[in-house]
């Protein structure tokens, strides 16, 4: 059975042809612009340092918070899988992250903490709680057989845990990096954009929308498309690498 998981060349050339269109029919910038438009108001962006700026600031603040997410997910996902108290505890706490509303989680923050590194703390949020389901399902889901096996022939745990765990743990942890990688991007995105901290995307998009900057407003908003699937791609790769290694060794 195949599977059309790629974006195709002429699938965006339609949709592109009706946005543009869209756009002439319209004739109103103020609502809705042109692909054209666009790219010329992006290239004028590009050509200033405040454009790059932006991008390093929101590239690393919520670079930073996936990572975190992913440390701490699969840490306190081992703990859970090795104690039942963690677990029991722990389930409350990851039960209100996932339910909780993005923009209260925001509204929070902004009130005990500063803006500046808002979407740091939003981005490992919504990272942790998939991380660690993930994880902890892995580590579950692993052959029991194998582990009577390594504990009746006293494998050392580094051992067991290479050769047992991470064959199990690796596919939940990809599928799970896969879905936090974009939700982490639009929670960090939409946290910059309430907080409005100084030098970044999001406050970009507000002042955009304050001062009805539609080229402004569209341009930013694929700057943000592009950087998200740039940084999943990297991500992905990054990982599909240390799969290799791991199983060279």
């Amino acid at each position: 059975m195949r599977h059309y998981k790629a974006i195709r060349a002429w699938a965006v050339v339609f949709w592109l042809i009706i946005w543009q269109l869209g756009a002439m029919a319209l004739n109103q910038s103020i609502v809705l612009v042109s692909p054209i438009q666009v790219l010329v108001r992006l290239a004028q962006l590009s050509v200033t340092a405040d454009f790059w700026n932006a991008i390093a600031y929101s590239l690393c603040r919520i670079a930073l918070g996936f990572i975190v997410g992913i440390i701490f997910g699969t840490w306190l996902a081992a703990l859970s899988a090795h104690f039942r108290r963690i677990e029991e505890l722990l389930a409350p706490a990851m039960l209100a992250v996932r339910s909780i509303p993005v923009a209260s989680f925001i509204i929070l923050a902004l009130i005990l903490f500063s803006s500046h590194n808002l979407s740091v703390l939003i981005s490992f949020l919504m990272v942790l709680p998939i991380i660690y389901a993930s994880v902890l399902e892995g580590i579950r889901a692993a052959d029991h057989q194998l582990l009577e096996m390594a504990k009746l022939f006293r494998v050392p745990p580094v051992r067991c845990i290479r050769y047992v765990y991470l064959p199990q743990v690796m596919p939940y942890f990809h599928s799970a990096c896969g879905s936090a990688l974009g939700l982490c991007w639009k929670a960090g995105i939409a946290a910059e954009v309430i907080g409005m901290p100084r030098g970044s995307i999001g406050e970009c998009l507000q002042q955009a929308k304050v001062y009805l900057d539609t080229p402004d407003l569209f341009a930013w908003t694929l700057v943000i498309v592009v950087i998200s699937l740039a940084f999943e791609k990297v991500f992905i790769a990054f990982m599909n690498a240390c799969t290799v290694w791991l199983e060279r060794i």
